[in-house]
């Protein structure tokens, strides 16, 4: 009797498709799924909306990270010599192993990062600054 009460809905008949639109609805065995190898995530996580799940996104996507542009500290200061026996100066450019840091992480121009590069291969020469750090 139940039955009966019940709103009796015409079952929905499916449209038919047209070849064209067959072969783009119907999924390529190729593709992967989402969150694979090669899928071009972080990891295999869940998928997120716009935002990209980080608080603070706008409707459009994630949210953009400003980066200032970096400036050429001897430009700025007009330093016109870099000279080896300046080892606090130095000290600023060589990492905490001993490597020389790269101009993209400092921000120094070209003919200044050649510059920085020779004098800091002298003081390491005289032993002002290490060639690698101490363990």
């Amino acid at each position: 009797m139940a039955d009966e009460t019940r709103d009796q809905r015409p079952a929905e008949t499916p449209a038919t498709e047209t070849p064209a639109e067959a072969s783009t609805t119907a999924a390529a065995p190729t593709e992967r799924p989402a969150g694979g190898p090669r899928s071009g995530g972080y990891g295999g996580g869940p998928r997120r909306g716009p935002g990209g799940g980080r608080p603070g996104g706008r409707e459009g996507g994630p949210r953009k990270f400003f980066r200032r542009k970096k400036v050429c500290k001897f430009c700025v200061e007009k330093i016109d010599s870099i000279n080896y026996k300046d080892v606090r100066l130095l000290q600023g450019f060589v990492a905490e192993r001993g490597k020389i840091v790269p101009r993209r992480l400092t921000g120094v121009c070209t003919p200044h990062q050649r510059r920085l590069t020779a004098a800091i291969k002298q003081a390491r020469n005289i032993a002002l600054l290490p060639f690698a750090a101490r363990y």
